[in-house]
């Protein structure tokens, strides 16, 4: 392939160091205002806070990729799995300190009298509307979004894209987000996330990780401002890392707390459901580098990285992230008890497994196609707007109908592809990565 002309190199790189200048620059306000007492609205805050948020973890995320650079594969693999889920974790982990906090004060309602007559949420369901939220969208928008850019791009060429494919080094992740969502589908049952289930979660992160970390180490393929870092010489390269993990680190510091009380007032303020506003829009500002990583990479046509990168997510956050929300509140509420699963929140993690169930059994022969994408993509949209038309009373019978569906779905899949389901635990559990390297070949979609 030619070379880019110098000129071409140059106007790109100063594209890339014109986003980092933004990605920095949005950070400022919210920084600052979080520090102040303002007379500022609380949409506005919220909007400040939240584009605080995103440029911060656009920093995260560039200096995460480049870091693979300096650092070991094995220590690479455990810092970046952190990292993916620290955004949405800190606004998470805000919410289920303050419902430990309120649980220690008025009990298993987790708000006070006044609270429940005015019909605000209490931070413990917001935890759960936090995580359900991220969940869902990671697949419903992220997983299909590879998928449609990528058949977008081969129908340019004048290709024909029939499905993208992972390769089988992917069969590690799909199998312990295999079992992790198996055991979610026993949360819905209970009456609390208890901190037994902290144990069990947390635990099959740790296995993964010792799991992953045994991968062959890799050249990382930068794509934007990362990209400009990785060209920086080694001492340069290392500074800038370490300054954007620590400044980027601070910001979601300062901002999580006031982001997820801005959000909560706004829809006090508005008439807008709290609830609405925490399970989408926090998640939305969180997960938007990672989201657009991963679209450049379906861009670049590398499908492989950009659909592997999500699925490494999902498990990030199916298990660290839903295992450490008991810990916090716990600690918060200075009990043993575990984070209650309060009204609606049961069939909401009702649906966010079964959802999970489906995705999981459509990848287990590791490819997705299109139709299979546009699927998971309508029955997200489906579920996301008839929750906005259902009457408030019969909220419960419509996220049970859409987790039956997507049970039902899975079902008739995985009726399809059993004999896919011992190969795919053999590779993920057992299987040499150089094994599973020689065995399959790259390759990115057909």
């Amino acid at each position: 392939m030619a070379e880019a002309p110098p000129s071409a190199v140059l106007d790109r790189r100063r594209r890339q160091y014109r986003f980092m200048a933004v990605a920095v620059a949005v950070t400022i306000p919210g920084s600052i205002i979080s520090r102040a007492h303002t007379d500022i609205s609380y949409p506005l805050l919220a909007l400040i806070f939240g584009l605080a948020i995103v440029g911060a973890a656009f920093m995260l995320s560039w200096a995460a990729e480049v870091a693979q650079l300096d650092i070991s594969a094995g220590l690479a693999i455990a810092v970046l799995a952190f990292i993916a889920v620290l955004p949405e974790y800190a606004v998470d982990l805000v919410l289920a300190l303050g419902g430990g906090e309120a649980y220690k004060e008025f009990g298993p309602a987790c708000q006070s009298a006044a609270d429940i007559a005015a019909g605000r949420e209490s931070d413990c369901a917001l935890a759960l509307a936090n995580m359900t939220g991220a969940n869902r969208l990671l697949i419903g928008l992220g997983w299909t979004m590879v998928v449609f850019i990528a058949w977008r791009r081969y129908k340019a060429r004048g290709q024909q894209m029939k499905s993208v494919e992972l390769e089988r080094t992917h069969a590690v992740e799909l199998s312990y987000l295999s079992v992790a969502t198996v055991y979610s589908l026993t949360l819905p049952l209970k009456n609390s996330i208890t901190l037994i289930d902290s144990v069990v979660l947390v635990s099959l992160f740790v296995l993964y990780m010792v799991r992953i970390s045994k991968a062959p180490a890799e050249e990382p393929h930068l794509v934007g401002p990362a990209e400009a870092l990785g060209q920086l010489d080694k001492v340069k390269r290392r500074a800038a890392v370490i300054g954007l993990f620590l400044f980027a680190a601070v910001v979601i510091l300062l901002c999580a707390e006031e982001f997820a009380h801005a959000l909560k007032e706004t829809g006090a303020d508005f008439g807008i459901s709290e609830f609405f506003l925490i399970q989408w829009l926090a998640p939305l500002a969180s997960e938007a580098p990672e989201l657009l990583i991963a679209g450049l990479y379906a861009y670049r046509l590398n499908t492989n990285a950009g659909l592997g990168t999500l699925v490494s997510s999902k498990v990030n956050q199916w298990t660290l992230l839903v295992g450490t929300l008991p810990i916090a509140f716990a600690i918060a509420s200075s009990s043993l008890d575990g984070l209650p699963i309060i009204a609606r929140q049961r069939e909401e993690v009702f649906l966010t497994a079964a959802q999970s169930l489906f995705a999981v059994v459509v990848l287990i022969n590791l490819s997705m196609s299109l139709r299979e994408a546009w699927v998971l993509f309508s029955l997200f949209w489906a579920q996301f707007f008839a929750g906005a038309v259902v009457p408030e009373q019969h909220h419960d019978t419509e996220l049970i109908l859409f987790g039956v569906i997507y049970i039902v779905l899975a079902l008739m899949v995985l009726a399809g592809s059993r004999r896919e389901v011992p190969r795919l635990l053999k590779d993920g559990f057992l299987t040499k990565y150089s094994d599973l390297l020689a065995a399959d070949p790259p390759h990115q979609g057909h």
